[in-house]
């Protein structure tokens, strides 16, 4: 399976590789685009501070170049928090997406928006301070009235991006049960 994985607002860090190479040793092929060009953050407020410099129109189209050359294979778009409002975005435009996998994040859905049957995964955190409860409920019936196959896990106490072993808020248990229902679920597609 061919996997397009985007980062969060804190850039291309060693725990997005680290997910990549899981993945890879799952037998997946994952493309991991620096949509920040080599720049980092070190904390979120800084993350968000580059996401607004770099501008979200233009993140959106790097995004969009980094898919490209890879799309026509039929691609699973994932990302972590802010990367997964960016791989759900471009998975819902793309007719020929096999699924979407989403940690720590999702977006609003755009009007008119519609899939056949495609397969999602999100994992967040309970509660998480991005994602609340009444947001997450909305999310879910929207993506279900637009044909997605929608499965939701959360995970009670974490923290928002708590499969990052470099952030407070990582919770080994929590990331270990995520990557193994993630995979799993990669393995169906």
């Amino acid at each position: 399976m061919d996997i397009i994985l985007f980062h969060s607002v804190y850039g291309l860090r060693p725990a997005v590789h680290a997910a990549a190479e899981r993945l890879r040793a799952a037998g997946h092929q994952v493309h991991v685009p620096d949509l920040f060009e080599g720049q980092t953050a070190g904390s979120a407020e800084e993350g968000r501070a580059l996401l607004e410099e770099v501008g979200r129109d233009e993140l959106l189209r790097r995004a969009v170049l980094a898919a490209a050359p890879h799309s026509d294979k039929g691609l699973v778009y994932a990302g972590f928090s802010w990367g997964g409002s960016v791989a759900q975005n471009l998975a819902l435009g793309d007719d020929k997406a096999r699924g979407l996998l989403l940690l720590h994040g999702t977006s609003d859905i755009a009007e008119g928006a519609s899939v056949d049957d495609l397969p999602v995964q999100l994992h967040v955190a309970s509660p998480d301070p991005f994602e609340s409860d009444d947001w997450l409920n909305t999310w879910y019936l929207r993506m279900q009235r637009i044909g997605a196959d929608v499965e939701v896990y959360r995970y009670p106490g974490a923290g928002h991006l708590y499969t990052d072993a470099e952030l407070p808020d990582f919770d080994q248990k929590a990331a270990e049960q995520t990557w193994k229902v993630a995979v799993g679920f990669l393995a169906t597609l």
